[in-house]
């Protein structure tokens, strides 16, 4: 079985993705890095129970990869928003066996020292309409998780709505079971709700 390992907002530039959380979470974000394969960079905010967030744009500095970025940011254009979640598995090879065929082969990455196996669909684009998570394996690599101050929020759910929903609960049923995760009815979209000492915070 997998379990949540993070969840990511897309932004057209960090600044203005950077602005949109630190206000929505009144916690400020970490420096993450770049993504030198796939020319893409991020922020990270640590969560409890080992979960993390991201915050990821297309770096303006990095060369063309040659290939179509994860989380489709290719396409991607608006406000920041709350785009995909990425679940751990130890056996990737055994997740991508039941997982919609849409996940596409995993790919090596690299942020400074981590190293990781990722699929995260065929040219960037995730079945379901970016519903379906993402799949990491971190291997021997450390979690970024425990390289991050605590902020001392919680995860509390997160709501995916899509218009597939029953076909995706029914996808998702043999790879993962977390009570955190509502599947409902609608259009594309995502929710996370979370607790903190100063009370319920939200990032859609």
């Amino acid at each position: 079985m997998m379990k949540l390992d993070h969840i990511a907002v897309a932004a057209e530039t960090l600044e203005e993705g950077r602005a949109y959380v630190e206000d929505a979470l009144g916690v400020a974000l970490e420096p993450g890095g770049k993504h030198t394969k796939l020319g893409t960079h991020n922020m990270l905010m640590g969560l409890e129970d080992g979960v993390y967030f991201e915050l990821i744009s297309i770096d303006p500095d990095a060369p063309d990869p040659g290939l179509r970025r994860w989380f489709n940011l290719d396409d991607f254009a608006g406000a920041p928003r709350l785009t995909n979640w990425i679940c751990q598995t130890e056996d990737l090879e055994d997740a991508l066996a039941v997982a919609p065929e849409q996940m596409g082969q995993p790919i090596e990455l690299t942020r400074g020292d981590l190293r990781w196996m990722m699929a995260a669909g065929i040219e960037g684009r995730l079945p379901f309409e970016q519903g379906f998570p993402a799949m990491i394996s971190w291997g021997d690599s450390p979690h970024p998780s425990t390289r991050l101050k605590p902020s001392g929020l919680r995860l509390e759910r997160l709501v995916i709505t899509n218009p597939e929903a029953e076909a995706l609960r029914k996808a998702l049923a043999p790879l993962i079971a977390d009570t955190r995760i509502m599947i409902v009815q609608g259009d594309v979209g995502m929710r996370a709700e979370f607790s903190s000492p100063s009370g319920q915070k939200v990032l859609e």
